[in-house]
C-alpha cells in the first residue's frame, strides 16, 4: 500500500518541486526590487544629442495611429527625432494623413504579419546612416515627458540597449485594472528586481531603444515569431550585451478591456513563451557552462507559469490535498499559495493598493477561465498574428 501511495503521489511531488521554483523565483526578485538603486554611470553628453528614430509598427490600426504618431512627433526632445510608422494594412487615407503631419511611413505587406518583420523592413528602407538610436513603440503608446531625453542620457552613459517603464494609460474597466497590475508586477520582478541585482531586465516589446545598427543586426532572420521581444532578449544576452532599465522613463500603454481580449493577448504570450523554452533550453545549459548565467536565467523565466494560472493551480491543489491520501500536505500547498500572494503584493506599487484594484480582483476567476481557454488556442498563435485591438486615444493620465 505504501509503495502504491508513493507512485501515485510522485507526479504531485514533481509538480511541487516545479511550483516551489516558481514561487521562490518570484519572491526573490520581488524582494530584490526593494533594494537600494545601484549607482548610475556618469551621463554627461559628449557632442550633440543622438539622432532618434521612433518606430511604430501599425497593423490595421488606423484610428489609433492617427492620434499616437502625431503625439510622438510632438514629443519634446533637444535633438533630431523622426517618427516612422510601419504601415501594415493601413488605409491609403491614413497613410496620406500621416505623411501630411510629417510622419515617415514605410508600407509593408506580408503573407503572415509579425512585428519583427515589420521593424526589419523599416530599418532596411530607411537611410542606413541617418540615425544613432532606434526607439520602438506600440501603436497605442504615448511617451511620457523627457522619455527621449532619458534615453539619450542612457546612451551617453555607454548603454547599447535600454528598456523604459511601460505603464497603464487607462484604468477604465476591471480587466484594464488587472492588466495594469500585471504590467507593474512584471516591471518590478523582471525589470527593476533584476536591475537592482546588476542583471539585465527583460524587454517588453515597446518603450525600448537600441543602438540603431545593432537593432538592425539583431532583427536579421527574425522570422514569423509572435514574440520578437523574447527573441531579441536571447540574442542580446547571447552577445553578453547589458540591457539598462530606466524606471523613470515612462511610456503609457493601453490596457485591455475585456476577458476576450485578455485571452487573445495571453494566447500570444504563452505561445511565445513555449516557443522559446523549446528553442533555447538546450543552449541555455551550454551558455551556463560558459558562465553566461543571465542567458540561463532567461530560460528559467520562460519556464515559469503565468501568475494567474499559478494562483489558480495552487488553490486547486490546496483543496485537493485535503481529499487525496498521497502527495504533499495541505500546509505545503497553502505555503506556496501564500508565498505567491506575498510576492505579488511586494511587487505591486503602493499607488495600486486601492479600492478599485480590490474590486477588480473579484474578476480573477474570469481571468483564470480566459487563461485556461488560451491554453487550448496555443496552436492558433503559431499561424495567426493575434494582434491586440486598440480603442483608447493618445491621451495619458495627468
Amino acid at each position: 500500500m505504501n509503495s502504491l501511495l508513493f507512485w501515485a503521489g510522485l507526479p504531485l511531488y514533481v509538480a511541487a518541486a516545479y511550483l516551489l521554483l516558481n514561487v521562490l523565483y518570484l519572491l526573490a526578485f520581488a524582494l530584490a526590487g526593494h533594494l537600494p538603486a545601484r549607482p548610475r554611470l556618469a551621463s554627461a553628453v559628449s557632442g550633440p544629442p543622438r539622432r532618434m528614430c521612433v518606430l511604430m509598427p501599425a497593423y490595421h490600426a488606423d484610428a489609433v495611429i492617427r492620434e499616437t504618431a502625431p503625439a510622438a512627433l510632438a514629443h519634446a526632445y533637444a535633438g533630431p527625432a523622426d517618427v516612422c510608422v510601419v504601415a501594415d494594412g493601413l488605409q491609403a487615407s491614413t497613410v496620406a494623413a500621416l505623411k501630411t503631419d510629417g510622419v515617415n511611413v514605410v508600407e509593408v505587406n506580408f503573407a503572415q504579419s509579425t512585428k519583427g518583420k515589420a521593424l526589419l523592413a523599416a530599418l532596411t528602407a530607411l537611410p542606413a546612416d541617418q540615425y544613432d538610436v532606434a526607439v520602438i513603440l506600440d501603436v497605442d503608446n504615448v511617451m511620457g515627458a523627457d522619455f527621449l531625453t532619458q534615453v539619450n542620457d542612457a546612451f551617453a552613459a555607454g548603454n547599447r540597449v535600454v528598456q523604459g517603464h511601460r505603464t497603464a494609460k487607462n484604468l477604465d474597466s476591471p480587466f484594464a485594472v488587472l492588466d495594469a497590475c500585471n504590467e507593474e508586477i512584471n516591471n518590478h520582478i523582471f525589470r527593476l528586481g533584476h536591475a537592482r541585482l546588476g542583471m539585465s531586465p527583460s524587454l517588453i516589446g515597446s518603450g525600448m531603444a537600441f543602438e540603431y545598427d545593432y537593432l538592425k543586426s539583431l532583427l536579421q532572420d527574425i522570422g514569423d515569431t509572435p514574440g520578437e521581444d523574447k527573441e531579441l532578449d536571447f540574442r542580446i544576452l547571447r552577445d553578453r550585451v547589458k540591457i539598462a532599465y530606466l524606471p523613470e522613463a515612462l511610456v503609457y500603454d493601453e490596457k485591455i478591456g475585456s476577458a476576450a481580449v485578455f485571452g487573445t493577448q495571453r494566447t500570444r504570450w504563452m505561445a511565445a513563451q513555449w516557443e522559446f523554452l523549446l528553442k533555447y533550453s538546450g543552449e541555455g545549459f551550454r551558455q551556463l557552462g560558459r558562465g553566461n548565467w543571465e542567458f540561463f536565467d532567461k530560460i528559467v523565466q520562460t519556464a515559469l507559469l503565468p501568475r494567474v494560472l499559478l494562483l489558480g493551480l495552487l488553490t486547486l491543489l490546496v483543496l485537493m490535498s485535503w481529499i487525496l491520501p498521497f502527495g504533499p500536505t495541505p500546509g505545503f500547498w497553502a505555503a506556496l499559495l501564500l508565498g505567491t500572494g506575498a510576492a505579488l503584493l511586494l511587487a505591486l506599487p503602493r499607488r495600486l493598493y486601492s479600492r478599485q484594484v480590490a474590486l477588480a480582483a473579484a474578476h480573477l476567476p474570469v481571468a483564470l477561465g480566459a487563461m485556461a481557454l488560451a491554453l487550448l488556442q496555443l496552436k492558433k498563435a503559431k499561424t495567426s498574428f493575434l494582434p491586440t485591438p486598440h480603442a483608447a486615444t493618445a491621451s495619458r493620465p495627468t
